[in-house]
C-alpha cells in the first residue's frame, strides 16, 4: 500500500502542476511560441474539464452512478499529460528509438500513478481510466504537433527544471485543490453539503430494504 501512496503523490497537483509550468517555461525560453500556446491550451482544457466535472457532481450530483463516475481524476489526467510530454521534450534531440522509449516510460509511469488512485480509495476505476484517457489524448495531441516543429533552442534543460520538483514537491504541504473545488461548487449551487459517492451506496441500501 505504501508503494501505491508514493506513486499517488507523484501525481499530486504539488508535483504535476509545477512540471506542467516547467514545460511551458522551457518552451518559452526556447522561443517556441506556438508550442507554448499549444501546451497552455491543451493542458488548460484538461484542467478545466477535471474541475467542471468534479464541480458538477459535488454541487449538483451530476455523475454516472452505474460506474461510480463523479468526475475525471485530476491525478490521472495531469500525470498522463505531463510525464509523457516531459519525457518526449527531454529526449527530443536524441535518436528516435531513445525518444520513443522515453515517451513510453512516461506513459507507463503515468498509468501506474492512475492505477494507484484506486487502491488508495481516492477514485473509482472509471474516474481513473477516463482521467488517464483524457491526459494521454492531451499528450498525444501535443507530441504530434511538436513533432513537426524543427527549430528548438534548448536541449535537456527540462530535466534540470523537473528533477527538483520531483524531489522537493512531495515534501511540500499538499495543495487543497479538492477543498477549493468543493467550496466553489457549494457556493454556486447554493447547497450546504456536497454530493458524495457514499450517497449512491446509501441509496442502493435503502432500495434493497
Amino acid at each position: 500500500m505504501m508503494w501505491w501512496h508514493a506513486l499517488s503523490v507523484a501525481g499530486s497537483l504539488a508535483v504535476t502542476g509545477p512540471i506542467g509550468v516547467a514545460i511551458g517555461v522551457w518552451l518559452l525560453a526556447g522561443k517556441s511560441w506556438k508550442l507554448s500556446w499549444m501546451w497552455a491550451l491543451l493542458f488548460g482544457i484538461g484542467m478545466a474539464l477535471v474541475v467542471i466535472t468534479k464541480m458538477a457532481f459535488v454541487g449538483w450530483g451530476v455523475g454516472i452512478e452505474a460506474v461510480e463516475f463523479a468526475g475525471f481524476s485530476g491525478h490521472a489526467m495531469r500525470s498522463a499529460a505531463v510525464y509523457p510530454v516531459a519525457a518526449f521534450l527531454a529526449f527530443r534531440s536524441s535518436r528516435s528509438n531513445a525518444r520513443y522509449a522515453a515517451t513510453a516510460i512516461g506513459v507507463v509511469f503515468a498509468v501506474l500513478i492512475s492505477i494507484s488512485r484506486v487502491p488508495t480509495m481516492a477514485h473509482s476505476v472509471s474516474e481513473s481510466v477516463t482521467g488517464t484517457i483524457l491526459g494521454l489524448a492531451i499528450a498525444a495531441a501535443f507530441i504530434r504537433y511538436a513533432s513537426s516543429e524543427r527549430h528548438w533552442a534548448l536541449s535537456r534543460m527540462l530535466v534540470v527544471l523537473c528533477l527538483p520538483i520531483l524531489l522537493i514537491a512531495p515534501r511540500v504541504e499538499p495543495v487543497p485543490a479538492e477543498q477549493w473545488i468543493t467550496q466553489a461548487a457549494l457556493y454556486l449551487s447554493g447547497r450546504d453539503q456536497p454530493y458524495t459517492r457514499a450517497m449512491w451506496t446509501e441509496s442502493k441500501h435503502r432500495g434493497h430494504e
